[in-house]
């Protein structure tokens, strides 16, 4: 435990003020002689115990370590000593409350107290050596009250100090936390704000690539079948144009509903939206069914969203990469659970190492991703179709909820 100096800086300087302005008022109005060099001593006692007081501060402020402190504690005391002797009023016995005062900052609260009854026994011994049966004299009697009741107050003052000190050094490391809680919670949040935007970087990466590149594929698609039958087949080249501009027209829907979505909710069905996504994507070269099953009534729009955009890409799969000529699109909606089968008769994914479920493709990756984030679950079979020899079967199943909170489609 260490000294504070400052804890209450202003009790030695008011006590040496006093028993100064006392010994020199006794010197003058005494009916004795003033010795001057008995007065002088008496005040460059005073003077040094200013002195160390001023040391002090200036060399170990705002605490002074502990051997330090006693060391100047026992220069304290033998000034103290001197300078009761050298006075004469006796009001310099008051100087030795601040041992017990000291004590208790420096060593603790067991020193305090045991300096305390030091300084009285002390002041009893002098008694008993210098006055004669002092204890029937009423003025020594006084004189010891009062010292005794002095030296309650120094000890009760110094324990003050030492809660309030111990209570601001408290205060301060509580502070000294909360800031520091402040920082970490600052990093965190920051971290969160990057992870977030992270997380929303992918889902519009998501978005962009399973609605606008689907339809933008479909455009190509329909344009690139329009340029090889503008010749041969006129009639099957402008049934090509006119897919093309519906998936263009599609494109531009599904941006704006985005937007809209982004200020309001708006209800999706999941139905009708394969329903127009299979009536369109269908052609001579291409047949394309739809079977539903159960009610999609009660289905959280982030799960029937990631249906659809798994539709989006397994349709877009089975006729860019798989080239196939039938396609069967199932989609039962059961009382936990939406499932959702996309089967072609194509040459499967093997045909396109891009598209393999075990490639990296951003499509396949993207389909996993959304629907996992959901608790759901994608499987994807290149040979397990019953009604052909090759093809593809992509088989989607999520949850009535989201299991994940705040997932959006």
């Amino acid at each position: 435990m260490a000294s504070p100096p400052t804890a209450v800086p202003w009790i030695p300087p008011v006590l040496y003020t006093a028993v100064l302005a006392g010994g020199i008022y006794h010197a003058v109005v005494s009916d004795g002689p003033v010795r001057v060099g008995r007065t002088g001593g008496f005040v460059a006692g005073l003077v040094l115990l200013v002195a160390l007081e001023l040391v002090e501060r200036r060399r170990w402020s705002p605490s002074t370590p502990v051997r330090p402190a006693a060391a100047l504690l026992a220069a304290r005391l033998a000034l103290f000593s001197a300078v009761a002797v050298l006075d004469g009023s006796g009001v310099s016995r008051a100087l030795f409350v601040l041992v017990p005062f000291t004590a208790y900052l420096v060593f603790g609260r067991r020193t305090g107290l045991a300096c305390g009854a030091g300084c009285v026994v002390l002041l009893v011994t002098g008694y008993t050596l210098w006055v004669p049966r002092w204890w029937v004299r009423v003025e020594y009697v006084s004189d010891l009250l009062m010292f005794g009741l002095g030296l309650a107050l120094a000890v009760s003052m110094a324990a003050v100090a030492v809660r309030e000190q111990q209570g601001r050094s408290r205060l301060e490391g509580v502070l000294a936390e909360l800031e520091n809680s402040h920082e970490r919670l600052s990093e965190y949040a920051l971290r969160v704000a990057e992870l977030s935007t992270a997380d929303e970087r992918n889902r519009v990466a998501r978005e962009i690539h399973d609605s606008l590149g689907h339809h933008l594929t479909a455009v190509a698609i329909q344009l690139e079948k329009a340029e090889a039958f503008r010749e041969r087949d006129p009639r099957a080249s402008a049934k090509a144009v006119s897919d093309a501009r519906w998936s263009a027209g599609r494109a531009l829907t599904e941006v704006r509903e985005s937007v809209s979505a982004l200020r309001d909710a708006r209800p999706f069905s999941l139905t009708r939206a394969l329903a127009d996504l299979v009536r369109h994507l269908g052609d001579d070269r291409l047949t394309v069914t739809l079977h539903v099953t159960g009610d999609e009534a009660g289905y959280d729009a982030a799960s029937l969203t990631a249906l659809y955009r798994t539709a989006q890409e397994a349709l877009t799969n089975a006729h860019r990469h798989g080239r196939a000529t039938r396609i069967d699109v199932t989609a039962a909606y059961g009382e936990s659970t939406a499932r959702l089968v996309v089967a072609d008769n194509g040459r499967g994914f093997t045909a396109d190492p891009a598209a393999r479920p075990s490639g990296t493709g951003f499509g396949i990756r993207g389909m996993r991703e959304r629907v996992e984030l959901l608790g759901g679950r994608v499987d994807i079979d290149d040979h397990s179709d019953p009604r052909a020899a090759d093809g593809a079967v992509v088989t989607v199943t999520v949850p009535r909820s989201p299991l994940l909170a705040g997932s959006s489609g």
